[in-house]
């Protein structure tokens, strides 16, 4: 597998395009004999003392026993091509309870982080003159370029920039971002969430993101707190089906990746938490300047060199992600679906900016219900037989009552349209209900 180097994000503007793909996989260790006795008896197993809907862990546990080291499959055979077989794991609401962004961006909005930048439209190619001038008007001009704006204490402030962050608007309800980008790709406000940290350095981010996370994990679940006027959770949960299901992957042979649209060096402070270390968690990788600052550059993907948003981990964006740092695709077939043999066995995830990497695991597509339209049209029509669909493990969503309009309006347009999903015969999805909750 891809071993990345710490220090890779240090690149210049000048020379972040030249970042090559990862290397292919490592090859599997020499094993016993997958039928023999000696082997199924030292078959890693899930734990039975925690609770999934259904039969999902005998499922799960199926796809681990098949695809593993007790799997049938030697390396060279189908399936294996002489590499480990890999899962990847969406990070927020999928191994965490609550979006570790969002305790992120609060704790730092509470502590008078966020650097005053030189206009606010530096920050987003797609910021409107609307949003440029509510977040100008509401943090004001008095606080030098590059100084701490006082958000713990100015509330317009913390609310015009948090507004922009959680729904893509200001406060008066005019949008924040405009422009042309593929929906697939990108969502400006997720993008713009490293950008808003541009002018730290990768270790003053880190040490934000783990001050956030000791507050949010000690915080007691359903705890809120208030980010301007705006009433967020203050609590964040690691599941611990989760946390047993990648250890279980672990120890069965599995390669285990988080790959998250947040920022990576957010991202990295948490995973460890779950034994995924920095070179397995891939998220939006922030350009550094000379001085080893964040800019408001991102590293690209596939065909998409280094760039201000336009190719992060978000739907299509994570396929290619995947495809290119896990398998060593390079550029513009990085966002194509890949042969069995260069796909991953595992995906998990919870909502539509998941759907296109967990669609292409070959061994089970694992679903936390958030009720998220394409997502859950996938999950329920279970096209491959491989779909595994739970609640979420703490404070599970009660039953969405209308169907989901998967053979009208919930696929994901590049263009920002909503259309009908299609399997991939062409056919139609028809409406699902939702049944798992």
């Amino acid at each position: 597998m891809r071993m990345r180097n710490r220090h890779a994000l240090a690149l210049t503007l000048a020379t972040a395009a030249t970042l090559a793909a990862g290397s292919a996989a490592l090859p599997a260790a020499a094993a016993t004999p997958a039928n023999s006795p000696a082997a199924k008896a030292h078959c890693p197993q899930l734990s039975k003392k925690l609770t999934w809907y259904g039969d999902n862990r005998d499922r799960l546990q199926q796809m681990i026993d098949e695809r593993g080291r007790c799997g049938s499959h030697t390396p060279g055979s189908r399936g294996h091509d002489q590499q480990r077989p890999v899962a990847a794991f969406d990070w927020d609401n999928t191994v965490v309870k609550n979006d570790i962004t969002d305790a992120t961006i609060a704790w730092s909005l509470h502590h008078d982080k966020i650097l005053r930048p030189a206009t606010w439209k530096s920050t987003s190619k797609w910021l409107t003159d609307e949003a440029d001038k509510a977040l100008t008007e509401a943090c004001g001009t008095d606080v030098p370029v590059g100084a701490p704006l006082p958000t713990s204490t100015d509330t317009d402030c913390a609310d015009e920039i948090f507004e922009v962050r959680e729904d893509g608007k200001t406060m008066s309800g005019a949008a924040a971002f405009a422009g042309e980008w593929d929906h697939r790709h990108t969502v400006p406000q997720y993008a713009w969430v490293p950008q808003l940290f541009a002018g730290h350095t990768v270790r003053e981010l880190e040490s934000y993101a783990a001050k956030a996370r000791k507050e949010v994990l000690a915080a007691p679940i359903g705890a809120t707190q208030k980010v301007g006027t705006h009433e967020i959770p203050a609590y964040a949960r690691y599941y611990e089906q989760q946390r047993d299901l990648i250890r279980t992957l672990k120890k069965a042979g599995f390669d285990v990746y988080i790959v998250s649209a947040g920022s990576e060096p957010v991202t990295e402070v948490w995973s460890k938490g779950v034994g995924i270390d920095r070179e397995h968690t891939i998220a939006i990788r922030s350009v550094l300047d000379g001085k080893g600052r964040i800019t408001t550059w991102n590293q690209g993907c596939g065909d998409v060199p280094v760039n201000q948003g336009e190719a992060i981990p978000y739907i299509d964006g994570k396929r290619c992600w995947i495809n290119q740092e896990i398998y060593g695709v390079k550029g513009k077939s990085a966002w194509d679906k890949q042969d069995w043999s260069h796909r991953i066995a595992l995906g998990g995830g919870d909502a539509d900016t998941d759907v296109t990497f967990v669609g292409d695991a070959t061994g089970a597509h694992l679903v936390l219900n958030r009720n998220k339209s394409e997502f859950m049209c996938r999950g329920y029509d279970n096209a491959d037989g491989r779909w595994v669909v739970n609640p979420m493990f703490i404070e599970p969503l009660p039953r969405k009552t209308d169907p989901y309009p998967c053979s009208t309006a919930a696929y994901n347009e590049h263009d920002g349209s909503k259309g009908p999903v299609l399997r991939e015969d062409g056919s139609v999805v028809p409406d699902q209900a939702d049944s798992v909750f």
